[in-house]
């Protein structure tokens, strides 16, 4: 385990690379004895330097939700991060100067009506819980490069988590639509960038329903004395993979009857 001056030492370095837009490298590299749990202390420690500069927590972010990204990434169950109200964004333009190496990825968003908390959480409470669901992107960027500057090696899932699950954005648009009343695994998306199919998929991509990684999270919480909260958002992870964007892509995420939105890197 890290010290605790090492941790804020950490977090630090991914603060000081996002205002700068300059990436650090692998934490794993450099301290090989970094374990999971470190990772989210790291993440910890630097979004409570972010709220005690006022930042507002909004919610949560839930990551590698796929059995194809678990296995790529050593682990056996998703990650997950936090959102902040400064994430957040309209359909629209988005200032490409706040990121390094944005990506976007497809995904539905969980805005809570009620308290999820304990360790015996399912899918109907997540739904009897939830005030809707409606379409999100969810800009991903990277404070801690891809792949190491030495070795080219791609970084770890520590280093991602640490990273505060690589989470840099949201915009949400479309359908807000009562949980019980959508059949959640089958809504799908197109996601167009300058005008051509870069991704599609189903939410069912996201570990058969998006709300088991819902009731994953707030399970996950609850050691830490911590819960999903009413007014919450949780991001339910990506059923697509994630599509780089440049300055001045055109974005257009279709998710059909629940709704279009467009968005540009400006």
């Amino acid at each position: 385990m890290l010290s605790p001056d090492l941790i804020r030492q950490l977090a630090a370095e991914l603060d000081a690379s996002e205002k700068s837009r300059v990436q650090v490298e692998h934490f794993s590299r450099r301290f090989p004895g970094m374990t999971i749990e470190d990772g989210y202390a790291i993440s910890r420690a630097w979004v409570k330097m972010k709220t005690d500069g006022g930042a507002v927590r909004r919610g949560h972010k839930i990551g590698l939700t796929s059995r194809a990204m678990q296995q790529s990434s050593q682990i056996d169950e998703p990650d997950f991060g936090t959102l902040l109200d400064d994430m957040f964004f309209e359909p629209g333009d988005i200032p490409f100067s706040r990121f390094i190496a944005p990506r976007v990825e497809v995904e539905l968003a969980f805005v809570l009506k009620h308290k999820l908390e304990g360790t015996k959480i399912g899918l109907e409470e997540v739904l009897a819980a939830t005030d809707y669901v409606t379409p999100a992107i969810e800009i991903i960027d990277a404070r801690i490069e891809q792949f190491d500057r030495h070795t080219k090696v791609m970084r770890k899932v520590q280093d991602t988590i640490s990273d505060n699950a690589a989470n840099a954005g949201i915009v949400l648009g479309g359908v807000k639509a009562k949980a019980k009343e959508v059949d959640m695994p089958w809504i799908g998306a197109i996601l167009r960038q300058n005008g051509v199919v870069e991704e599609t998929g189903l939410a069912a991509g996201v570990q058969g329903h998006p709300a088991i990684g819902v009731a994953w999270l707030a399970m996950k919480l609850a050691p830490w004395g911590e819960c999903l909260q009413a007014g919450d958002v949780v991001l339910a992870g990506s059923f697509t993979r994630p599509a780089l964007a440049r300055q001045g892509d055109v974005f257009s995420a279709d998710y059909g009857p629940m709704g279009r939105f467009d968005f540009t890197f400006v």
